[in-house]
């Protein structure tokens, strides 16, 4: 599911455009108030846009396969195992 822009919290800066490796975004500097998701089926929902936007204005919607696929790591850790990680 591609990115979610609030269009009153986005001070058209384009930041979003400029950081989306998949060029998921159009924004004209100048002409747009704020970008506009041209391509939605290309997102890789890796999060730059929502991290570096600097007003907060993006969401980023996961897929429901996406969310099931979370694995907290402290689950994974097994008493008896060869291997233990320890904090420090």
């Amino acid at each position: 599911m591609p990115p979610v822009i609030d269009s009153t919290k986005c001070i058209g800066c384009g930041t979003c455009a400029d950081i989306c490796n998949s060029d998921l975004f159009v924004f004209h500097r100048g002409v747009d108030k704020c970008p506009i998701v041209k391509f939605p089926e290309e997102c890789w929902h890796c999060e730059s846009c929502v991290l570096d936007c600097p007003s907060g204005a993006i969401t980023l919607r996961l897929p429901l396969s996406y969310s099931l696929m979370h694995i907290d790591a402290a689950l994974l850790h097994t008493k008896g195992a060869g291997c233990t990680m320890t904090k420090a």
